[in-house]
């Protein structure tokens, strides 16, 4: 059991702060790996601090981790957050933790609008700010304007003086190096460890005054539970404890700390005791969730709850009855759907459920399309099936006008394709804000009400042969801007229950574009595929050939199918129409008529 104290003097907690992909979770393996934790032959998994599977496979990080490592005689406790504004709840709360933060831009695209919308709320809360131009071995990097735009984005941002003079290093966290200069010469990330130590202030706190913890996420762990995490900001915390749990409705729920952790690497060690500054997992109290306090039973003070942006989209989640429910899931009832909803409200304050009042079901909301489907992916992989309708946003009402929200959206195309992608963002109702060119690529930015973007990603994909680069950020709430079309071209809807033949799918790629090959099994009323023109038209996809005892020569030639178009659950939820389902099981995405 660790029990040796650390000096408050000697802590440094930060958070690190960037736009997704920008190469924040890759610097955090270099810093632990720079700081001797690992044996230089020992293997080392890339990305260590993404342990969740989704994102290994998507390369974002998705929720916020702790971990820390020693510096000369120096504990730099190290906060990773999700890049992505979807998951922007994380960041305000887990920001309270944290003295400082280091701000990682990457050194061609500088600051991306993730960028604004992090360092807004560091600004917010006074945290100095350590700025790191990453990838500068990239060969389009130009890190004299990155550093540039961000000081102007810091201006813009209304950053206080103080801040404004901020200290820059220069890094490729691939290579494992940081630099003062681009003219130094590269050799470890030691440049980067000693301006953390030296701008970043020690926690403050009274180590003699009553416990004051606040509750900033969530772990779990199989064998103790729920756990809290969070830093001591003031008094002192030890295993067996007596303390109360200030809840955020102002009760008072006594309780004993069973287990105490401290943070090693991207793990978790046992400690007996931690003092003021420390960031630490608690373990022993019943259904703990994030902005509670723990605090002193003689003396409580409980510190006021992070206050978090209000959700922007919803979708509602029904339990599955198509004509294959039941067949995959393991939980597919109301009562499985409502626990694991609430369950996962407990430890994503951004995440608002509700019971729907016209039938069996509950209206989801958050942060985005992707804060909402990361959930869906989730539940899918723990067994879960069910339904979901069509992304909707929330509308405000005030003083009798209707708003809706607005996003910020920032467009990297090639020049070629800017002309196609400026005529559909033009009939999705986006503005123009800026537009800038240079060495052949073009970076457009938009506002944008944020329903006409649903299902624009694929579209975009598809516009710019897969090479365009397009951010989002939530921006304001404004006029509503009128009605929107979300699909012109109808279905292909399945008749009867059958299993697909490829004579018939041959017939039916002239009608449309297809989502299964042949050897499916489906059912009436499922989608499977667009049709070519508006309306719905109802298929037979088992329709075989007639046999007879002529054989012509030429009719029985093989048949080519051209590949079914794969959709992905993003795909899925933007495509359908207000009366369509996706329907979700472990094994299976389908669509289908309402």
């Amino acid at each position: 059991m660790n029990i040796k104290p650390v000096k408050q003097n000697k802590i440094r907690n930060i958070a690190i702060i960037a736009h997704v992909d920008h190469g924040k979770t890759t610097l955090v393996d270099q810093l632990f790996r720079q700081s001797g934790m690992f044996r230089d032959n020992q293997l080392m998994a890339e990305r260590l601090m993404d342990s969740m599977d989704i994102e290994r496979e998507r390369g974002i990080t998705i929720a916020s981790k702790n971990g820390s490592f020693m510096f000369q005689d120096f504990l730099i406790n190290i906060i990773d957050t999700p890049g992505h504004a979807d998951f922007g709840g994380q960041v305000e709360r887990v920001l309270k933790m944290a003295d400082g933060v280091l701000l990682l831009v990457d050194a061609q695209e500088g600051p991306m609008p993730q960028t604004h919308f992090v360092l807004k709320k560091a600004l917010a809360l006074s945290l100095p700010v350590i700025v790191v131009i990453n990838k500068i071995d990239k060969p389009a990097a130009r890190s004299d304007w990155a550093v540039d735009q961000v000081f102007d984005l810091f201006v813009k941002l209304n950053a206080p003086e103080d801040l404004l003079d901020f200290p820059v290093l220069f890094a490729s966290a691939r290579d494992g190096y940081a630099v003062d200069d681009l003219n130094s010469t590269p050799e470890s990330m030691q440049p980067l460890c000693e301006k953390i130590i030296t701008n970043t202030p020690a926690p403050s706190g009274d180590p003699e005054a009553p416990l004051q913890l606040l509750v900033s996420s969530i772990d779990y762990s199989p064998y103790l539970g729920r756990m809290g995490i969070g830093k001591i900001t003031s008094g002192t915390m030890s295993i067996n404890n007596e303390i109360v749990v200030a809840q955020r409705d102002g009760s008072l729920l006594p309780a004993r700390i069973t287990k105490l952790y401290r943070f090693e690497g991207n793990s978790k060690i046992a400690a007996s005791f931690a003092g003021t500054g420390e960031i630490v997992a608690v373990a022993g109290i019943d259904e703990v969730t994030v902005g509670v306090t723990l605090t002193d039973p003689d003396n409580p003070r409980p510190l006021p709850p992070t206050e978090i942006d209000p959700p922007t989209i919803s979708m509602n989640f029904i339990p599955n009855d198509s004509p294959f429910a039941g067949q995959d899931g393991t939980y597919v009832t109301s009562r499985h759907l409502d626990n694991r909803l609430r369950r996962e409200t407990l430890s994503d304050v951004a995440l608002v459920v509700e019971e729907l009042s016209n039938r069996t079901g509950f209206k989801v909301s958050g942060r985005g399309e992707l804060h909402i489907s990361i959930l869906i992916e989730h539940m899918r992989r723990e067994g879960y099936e069910f339904q979901v309708t069509r992304p909707q946003v929330i509308m405000k009402q005030e003083n009798d006008k209707l708003l809706e929200p607005y996003e910020e959206l920032t467009i990297d195309v090639d020049e070629k394709y800017m002309g196609v992608v400026i005529e559909n963002l033009g009939a999705r109702k986006g503005k123009i804000n800026q537009l800038h060119q240079g060495g052949g690529m073009a970076r457009i930015e938009y506002v944008i009400p944020t329903r006409c973007l649903l299902g624009f990603r694929s579209e975009f994909m598809t516009l710019t042969k897969g090479m365009g680069i397009m951010n989002y950020i939530f921006s304001h709430y404004g006029p509503h801007a009128g009605n929107v079309t979300n699909r012109r071209n109808g279905a292909l809807v399945v008749k009867d229950p059958s299993t697909t033949v490829g004579y018939a799918l041959h017939n039916l790629q002239e009608r449309g574009k297809l989502f299964c090959g042949p050897g499916v099994k489906v059912y009436n009323g499922q989608i499977i595929g667009e049709h070519c023109r508006e309306g719905d038209l109802v298929v037979n996809p088992a329709k075989g050939k007639k046999l007879t005892n002529i054989r012509a020569a030429g009719s029985d030639d093989s048949i080519v199918l051209t590949p079914p178009l794969e959709m992905s659950l993003e795909d899925c939820t933007a495509y359908i129409n207000d009366d369509e389902l996706v329907e979700i099981t472990p094994r299976a995405i389908r669509l289908r008529k309402m």
